[in-house]
């Protein structure tokens, strides 16, 4: 399971990808779980790192799944219209 930080900006972003490579390469299971439940804070580069982390679990023949994720970063990616590939597991947090 890959836990996401409090911020995930275009700053943190490099890091949280490098994180995600971490994870997918210890971790046995057959889907892969991203928490999102502690973030708070974040921009379309959490889009973009939730995209690579979802493309790498497929290349590792892997499931992806998103828990927790507030809805802000929902309303954001039905805003960018990826809402068929990163959809959420768990109901968005209020």
């Amino acid at each position: 399971m890959l836990v996401l930080p409090e911020t995930l900006t275009l700053r943190e972003a490099t890091t949280a990808l490098r994180m995600f490579e971490q994870t997918l390469a210890s971790d046995d299971a057959a889907t892969l779980i991203v928490d999102a439940s502690s973030l708070r804070a974040f921009d379309s580069a959490a889009v973009a790192v939730l995209l690579e982390c979802r493309r790498l679990a497929r290349s590792w023949n892997k499931g992806f799944e998103i828990h927790g994720a507030p809805a802000k970063l929902s309303d954001l990616v039905q805003l960018y219209g990826v809402d068929s590939l990163l959809a959420f597991s768990a109901p968005a947090a209020a």
